[in-house]
This record gives C-alpha cells, sequence and structure tokens, in this order.
C-alpha cells in the first residue's frame, strides 16, 4: 500500500500538480485520502524522501524538492584555450559559457598543521604549517560544490603573503605565485573518491537524511618544473547536481562539452 501511495505522489510531482517548493498534504490528509494508517503513509513519505523527491522539515512538514540542474564540469585544461580544469576563472568561465551565473564565497583563510593527507601530497612532514583557502561555489545561487587549497608556509615566507589575505587573489592564486616566486605550474594530478556526506556537507548542499547523495571528491595536487607539489586542492561535489568530463588526447573541439542534461 506505501508503494502504490508513493507512486502516486510521484505521478503528481511529475506532473506539476504538486510543483517545486510546495508542501505536499499533511499526514492526517494523505490519510484519508488514501485510506491508510499512519505508519503507511509515512512509509510512502520516506520512499519519496529517499529518492530525493522531498524534503521534510522538522516542525513545517513535507516539501517538494527543488528541481536540480546538473552541471557539467571539465576536469581537464585544454592548453590551447585554457579552457576546463574546474577551478578559478577558467570553472567560471566554463559555467558562464552554459548560460547559468557562477558565484562563491569569500576565501577563509587559516594557518592549519597538516595532516597525513596533506603532508603526503605535499611531500612535507606531518604537523607542518600549511596555509588553507576555504571557498563555496555556487551557480544559479544553488551550492555545488565545496574547494579549499593547501599551500606549505614556505611559500609565505617566501613573500607570497597574499595567501594569508583572505580576499580574492587576481587574477588567481596559480598566476600570483608565477609572478611572485617564479613557480610555474605544469601538470596536475588528480586522486578522486566517493564517500557518504558528513554533516556540515548534508547541511550546507541541502540534502536530506537518508537521500542517498554521495560525495565526489577530488584531491588534485599541482606541480612546479622541477617535479615539486606546491598545492592540493580538495573539491568536494554532491553527486546529485555535478557530472564529470574528461578529454585525452586529440578531442574534436565539437565534443570537448557536453550538455548539463547528460545523464
Amino acid at each position: 500500500m506505501y508503494q502504490r501511495i508513493a507512486q502516486d505522489l510521484r505521478r503528481r510531482i511529475a506532473a506539476g500538480e504538486l510543483p517545486p517548493g510546495s508542501q505536499l498534504p499533511t499526514e492526517p490528509e494523505l490519510r484519508q485520502k488514501y485510506s491508510a494508517s499512519r505508519n503507511t503513509v509515512r512509509d510512502a513519505i520516506k520512499v519519496l524522501i529517499r529518492d530525493g523527491l522531498v524534503i521534510a522539515q522538522a516542525g513545517r512538514g513535507t516539501f517538494v524538492s527543488n528541481e536540480i540542474d546538473p552541471f557539467v564540469t571539465t576536469l581537464t585544461n585544454e592548453p590551447r584555450t585554457d579552457f576546463g580544469g574546474g577551478e578559478g576563472v577558467a570553472y567560471m568561465s566554463e559555467v558562464r559559457m552554459r548560460k547559468r551565473e557562477p558565484s562563491y564565497s569569500q576565501p577563509q583563510v587559516e594557518i592549519q598543521n597538516a595532516t597525513a593527507l596533506i603532508a603526503e601530497r605535499l611531500r612535507v612532514e606531518e604537523g607542518t604549517k600549511v596555509v588553507s583557502r576555504h571557498q563555496r561555489r555556487f551557480i544559479d545561487d544553488k551550492p555545488y560544490s565545496l574547494q579549499t587549497s593547501w599551500y606549505p608556509f614556505r611559500l609565505v615566507e617566501r613573500g607570497a603573503v597574499k595567501l594569508l589575505q583572505a580576499i580574492d587573489v587576481q587574477p588567481g592564486v596559480v598566476a600570483y605565485l608565477e609572478e611572485t616566486l617564479g613557480i610555474v605550474q605544469v601538470g596536475y594530478q588528480d586522486l578522486i573518491w566517493v564517500r557518504p556526506p558528513d554533516d556540515f556537507e548534508s547541511a550546507f548542499f541541502e540534502l536530506t537524511r537518508g537521500s542517498g547523495v554521495a560525495m565526489c571528491e577530488i584531491a588534485r595536487t599541482a606541480f612546479d618544473a622541477e617535479g615539486q607539489p606546491f598545492r592540493l586542492t580538495i573539491t568536494v561535489y554532491p553527486t546529485d547536481r555535478n557530472r564529470f568530463l574528461i578529454n585525452v588526447g586529440d578531442v574534436p573541439k565539437d565534443a570537448m562539452t557536453l550538455t548539463d542534461d547528460t545523464d
């Protein structure tokens, strides 16, 4: 019975009878409409929550989820056009090219002790001082990713003092380090894994408990011309609104991007 109720509510949502942001009928109303018990109605709602179709808000009720418009991020950088990479100016340009509006928070800057992962990727001793720069990224005012970069503190000691400032370094930190210290990024390596969201991520990305949405975490290590790592950037993407594109070799220009409705 609960599956039939869930299916009927799913149909009404798809048909627009219950549009995004609208409130579902109350539990007593659903019980009366379907001649069902309280537990049966609750089980039906749990199915819709699991499928990401509705969101339960404590003390307010259950609401139809806002529609999610997936975005395709190109992870590989195209050196001829500086397109792709998923970071900085190139990422902002890619979003705008798809006729969508990117935005991000002011950097949150901290001096931290390198964890085991940061130390391994930057080839420094665990506990060494590093500078972290964290930003929350949005597309069309909806949260799409979290990005944090770590830099060895020795770069600050050498003169890259803007790393400590909570400002948007223009035209980007990579270009700033090249201009200030002569450090040229010649390549990067991505390490990718998938995991469940933590409490902060669930709140920031507006995920309901039991939604089943996983986090795709990409740890990017940037290397200079001497083969030394000088930056670690970890970006967290919820999988319900993000897709990824990787181009390798001689890819035709008209295949360099994908539409955001690709599933």
